[in-house]
C-alpha cells in the first residue's frame, strides 16, 4: 500500500486499522479515535518499531516531532528504543536511593504492620541506624562494608542491630523487585563482617509460681494499678489489652480483645477471646468504681488508661526484679508443672499460635473450655487454694 500524508482530521475519525503517514510513521487504529502511534525504522540491520503514545494524548503534530527526533538519533547509530530505556534507567537510579527506596518500602508494607506501622517499631531500626549511613547511597552500590560500616556501633548492644540488618535485608529485596540490580546477599556478608553479637537476651524476671500467690495477696487495695495488675495475672494476658480493658468487651464470663490489641503474626488483626474465672469477674467488679473515661483501669489524664510503667515502677519500688509481662511465664511453669495441659492448650492460654501454616488452617479451634478450666484452677493457686495436679481429662 502506498503511504500517504495523514491529516488531523482524518486521524480523528480514521477507521480501524494501519494508516502511513511516511517515513516510518504510522497510526494503528482500534476504533476511531481510539489508538497509538507507531515509528517503523531500521538500525544495525534490524527493524524495529517504536510506539509514541496514544492517539489521544499525542497529536499529529507532536507525533511528527517525536518521529524527527527518533530519525536523527537513527542517523547517529543510536536505536531510539535503547536510548529510551537508558534515559528511563538514569530516571529510576536518581530515584533509588536508599532512604527513598526504604520508605516506599515502608508503605507498600504498612498493611502487614500491626497499626499500619504507626508505632513505629519496624521503621525506627530503619530511621536511626541505617539511614544516616546508606540514606544516600543508590541502594544498587550497598555494599557488605557499607552495612558493616553502618551497624558496626550498635551490632553489639541490646536486639537493634539484628532488627535493622533484617530491615536491610527487606528493603534491599523490594528494591530488586523494582528491577534495581542490588546485591541481594549484602545483609548476609555484612553479618560474616560484624561477627556475631555479643549481645545476650535479657528475659523479663518473673516470679517462681509458687511465690504467685503471696504476690496476689499483697495487691489487697483495690487502686487501678493493684486491680490490673492481679486482672494480668489471673488472666495471663500482656499488658496492653488488660490496661486497655473496657465494659463493652466483656460478654458474661468471657472477655473478647479487639485484634488492634492482640500481638499477632505479620500484622494480624484477629479477635482472641479469655475466659475469666470468678477471681476476675470480681476483680472487674472492683474496678468498675474506678472507671473514666471508659477504662477499667484509667490513669490520672481523662481519656488515657494507665501506663505499664506505672505498674513496673509499683514493682521496682518493693525492690523486686519481676515485672509485670513476667507473669505470663509464671503462668506457663505452672501449666507445665502443676497441670497435664497439652503443650498446644498450654501455648493457646497465652495467645500463642503453634504448629505450622498448614495444621492451623486445620486447627482452627481456641480451646475456650480447656482454657477455662486451667485459668480457674491458676485463680484458685494464685488466691491461695491447692497447687496441686489439676487432670483436664478427670474435669470433663
Amino acid at each position: 500500500m502506498p503511504e500517504k500524508i495523514l491529516t488531523a482530521a482524518f486521524v480523528k475519525t480514521a477507521p480501524p486499522g494501519k494508516h502511513a503517514d511516511g517515513a516510518g510513521l504510522w497510526a494503528y487504529v482500534r476504533e476511531p479515535g481510539n489508538g497509538f502511534w507507531v515509528l517503523r525504522f531500521h538500525v544495525h540491520g534490524k527493524r524495529r518499531e517504536a510506539g509514541l503514545g496514544s492517539l489521544k494524548a499525542v497529536s499529529l503534530a507532536e507525533a511528527r516531532a517525536k518521529a524527527a527526533a527518533a530519525r536523527a538519533e537513527i542517523a547517529q547509530g543510536r536505536d531510539p528504543i535503547r536510548e529510551r530505556h537508558k534515559q528511563a534507567r538514569a530516571a529510576l537510579k536518581a530515584d533509588s536511593v536508599f532512604a527513598v527506596i526504604a520508605l516506599q518500602c515502608f508503605e507498600a508494607r504498612k498493611s502487614e504492620l500491626k497499626g499500619d506501622g504507626l508505632a513505629g517499631r519496624w521503621w525506627s531500626p530503619v530511621q536511626h541506624h541505617a539511614i544516616p549511613a546508606l540514606g544516600r547511597l543508590p541502594v544498587d552500590e550497598i555494599t557488605a562494608r557499607d552495612i558493616r560500616d553502618a551497624l558496626a556501633g550498635v551490632w553489639h548492644k541490646g536486639d537493634v542491630g539484628r532488627k535493622t540488618i533484617n530491615r536491610i535485608n527487606v528493603i534491599l529485596r523490594y528494591a530488586a523487585a523494582l528491577g534495581l540490580e542490588v546485591d541481594l546477599q549484602a545483609p548476609m556478608k555484612a553479618k560474616a563482617l560484624l561477627g556475631k553479637s555479643r549481645h545476650e537476651p535479657e528475659h523479663i524476671a518473673a516470679l517462681d509460681w509458687r511465690e504467685v500467690p503471696a504476690f496476689f495477696a499483697s495487691l489487697a487495695e483495690p487502686s487501678p494499678v493493684n486491680l490490673c495488675t492481679r486482672f494480668l495475672i489471673l488472666t495471663g494476658v500482656r499488658s496492653k489489652p488488660a490496661r486497655f480493658l473496657r465494659l463493652e468487651q466483656i460478654e458474661g464470663d468471657t472477655w473478647t480483645i479487639p485484634g488492634d490489641l492482640v500481638k499477632g503474626l505479620k500484622g494480624k488483626t484477629t479477635d482472641f477471646r479469655v475466659p475469666l474465672s470468678r477471681e476476675a469477674l470480681a476483680v472487674i467488679e472492683q474496678a468498675k468504681a474506678h472507671e473514666r473515661g471508659g477504662f477499667l483501669f484509667p490513669s490520672a489524664k481523662f481519656g488515657v488508661p494507665i501506663s505499664d510503667m506505672s505498674m513496673s515502677q509499683a514493682m521496682a519500688r518493693r525492690k523486686m526484679a519481676a515485672r509485670p509481662h513476667g507473669f505470663r511465664s509464671s503462668l506457663r511453669v505452672w501449666l507445665a508443672e502443676a497441670t497435664d495441659a497439652s503443650h498446644e492448650v498450654a501455648e493457646a492460654v497465652l495467645g500463642h499460635a503453634t504448629g505450622n501454616a498448614v495444621s492451623r488452617a486445620y486447627q482452627r479451634s481456641d480451646f475456650l473450655e480447656q482454657r477455662r478450666a486451667l485459668l480457674e484452677r491458676w485463680a484458685d493457686n494464685v488466691t491461695g487454694g491447692s497447687g496441686a495436679v489439676v487432670s483436664l481429662a478427670a474435669r470433663r
